[in-house]
């Protein structure tokens, strides 16, 4: 790929980024409550790996607004996956707004990107320790 064909990011992966103002309380959230441990660090940053993709949580003393969602997680089972994170003690978000509404932190949403070949998706959100919003999700088939 090349410049001039204009897929110079085709083959790219996709590494996210999270700010973590306080590094040690970050790692103790992820080990504790979604029991992932870095498989890499460095003096500034944890690298995590999860399925075929990554992410790094780096000491930052800015934060994110916590107003969207800034990394995502698909899984298989996600009632099972929330019940085992809320019995660690992670809080899920409820959203009643219009079109979107959790109950017991789970919300059914319409409609899913086509080439994912689902009709909906279940997601449910939470904040880390830093004010990060995650989500969790599984397509609906």
């Amino acid at each position: 790929m090349t410049a001039e064909d204009g897929n110079v990011l085709a083959g790219a992966r996709v590494a996210t980024r999270l700010p973590a103002q306080d590094l040690d309380r970050a790692r103790r959230f992820y080990s504790e409550k979604l029991g992932l441990e870095p498989v890499d660090e460095r003096p500034r940053g944890l690298l995590y790996r999860c399925g075929g993709g990554e992410f790094a949580l780096f000491r930052s003393t800015g934060a994110s607004p916590g107003t969207f969602t800034q990394m995502a997680l698909e899984v298989d089972d996600i009632d099972a996956v929330v019940a085992e994170l809320k019995r660690r003690g992670v809080v899920f978000e409820e959203v009643d707004v219009p079109g979107l509404r959790t109950e017991g932190g789970i919300a059914e949403v319409e409609g899913h990107y086509p080439s994912k070949g689902a009709r909906g998706e279940r997601g449910g959100w939470f904040r880390d320790s830093e004010g990060n919003l995650l989500g969790i999700g599984q397509p609906l088939y």
